[in-house]
């Protein structure tokens, strides 16, 4: 996942100009993976293999640039052990477990409009 570096103050972050900081932010952190792995640590600390086993269908591939991205965000705190073989373990940040109430919220907001959406979706595709 290649990002841009940008440099100056939050206040010049708006989400609504492209090319802002605040635009790659929201991009890196608004998408299913990255959702799924904060959902996933929640307020536990995993190794990978165990962070992948609770993420059903996302590819080693795909958890590893989002545990990067996140990392570099400041969301996931990423542990090595120095045993033989390394053990890795990863866990939310206090801003990772800010953004897991909002991934919370989101869940909760699928879970109540679950029919309306699927009903909806029936009409549409009839």
């Amino acid at each position: 996942m290649v990002t841009k570096q940008f440099t100056g103050s939050p206040e010049d972050a708006d989400l609504a100009r492209a090319g802002s900081l605040a635009r790659e932010i929201f991009s890196d952190v608004a998408n299913k993976w990255a959702f799924l792995i904060v959902e996933g640590l929640g307020d536990r600390t995993l190794r990978f293999s165990e962070l992948r086993n609770e993420i059903e269908g996302i590819s080693h591939k795909m958890l590893t640039q989002n545990l990067r991205m996140l990392e570099r965000n400041g969301l996931v705190e990423r542990t090595v052990h120095p045993t033989v073989p390394p053990r890795v373990e990863y866990t939310l940040t206090e801003p990772g477990q800010a953004l897991r109430a909002t991934v919370d919220g989101m869940c909760g907001w699928t879970h109540q409009y679950f029919g309306h959406i699927e009903a909806a979706r029936r009409r549409f595709d009839a």
